[in-house]
């Protein structure tokens, strides 16, 4: 494989295209991040799924599994740090639950997204073709390979840096959104409003690509609308809407 050359699958590209994924891609990617990497082969393993490194018959140790282990140290020891500071008074169960849902499958996923991350990810045949490019289990343990990744080359102060760039910023907002199906049902039942039920209202796409469609009702109200890859995702975004419909009241 020339210098500075990585294979990578496109979904959309075509059925079993490879192309190839360049130095330029490469600065697009770290442009992104805000941080350049000195040893770009970090880079590579922390975007290298298992089912990528099977089917080119690269070290099993080469894939992201490893870098994603040291992410989710480095990421619990400095979200656990900005909250310790940051919420003075709150008891250890609280900040416990807070750093929960901060560092969450979904939530990690939705942080990726905000870069793109998922389309720079290396996959199998197999797993692109069953979705796993939209799979907030596969784009969440890439971004914890990130941070395990710049870790490594940069240092505890740059993964500090990534991590609050990307995760812990504007995290009431994100807050929201990460538990908007919990914070909607407590302020319907606090305002007796009625019960709070979703619907799902179209479905379409192939079996490993569905895009959902739902809708939130409070009695026989509609409160809010959402769509996304799983039933669950398109809840959740529902709920989000739903809540902020009610911040514009």
């Amino acid at each position: 494989m020339r210098k500075g050359l990585f294979h990578v699958r496109i979904r959309g590209a075509g059925k079993g295209m490879v192309i190839f994924m360049t130095d330029e891609v490469f600065d697009r990617l770290e442009e992104k991040i805000a941080y350049r990497f000195r040893d770009k082969n970090l880079l590579r393993r922390a975007l290298t799924h298992s089912s990528y490194a099977n089917e080119m018959r690269i070290n099993k140790y080469e894939d992201y599994e490893r870098l994603e282990f040291l992410g989710d140290a480095v990421l619990e020891l400095v979200s656990s740090d900005f909250l310790f500071r940051e919420q003075e008074e709150t008891s250890e169960g609280e900040l416990t639950r807070m750093r929960a849902s901060m560092v969450c499958e979904p939530a990690l996923a939705y942080c990726a997204r905000d870069f793109s991350l998922e389309q720079f990810i290396l996959l199998g045949k197999g797993e692109e073709a069953t979705g796993g490019r939209t799979r907030d289990s596969i784009v969440s343990d890439v971004m914890e390979a990130v941070i395990g990744a710049i870790y490594l080359d940069g240092g505890l102060a740059e993964a500090s840096a990534f991590i609050h760039r990307f995760i812990l910023s504007d995290l009431e907002h994100k807050q929201l959104f990460y538990d908007a199906k919990t914070i909607l049902q407590e302020c319907v039942q606090q305002g007796n409003e009625g019960v709070l039920h979703y619907e799902l209202v179209k479905e379409e796409g192939p079996q490993h690509d569905k895009i959902f469609e739902v809708e939130v009702y409070v009695g026989d109200q509609k409160a809010g609308w959402g769509v996304g890859h799983s039933k669950k995702a398109a809840q959740q975004q529902a709920a989000y809407q739903a809540l902020l419909a009610r911040k514009e009241r």
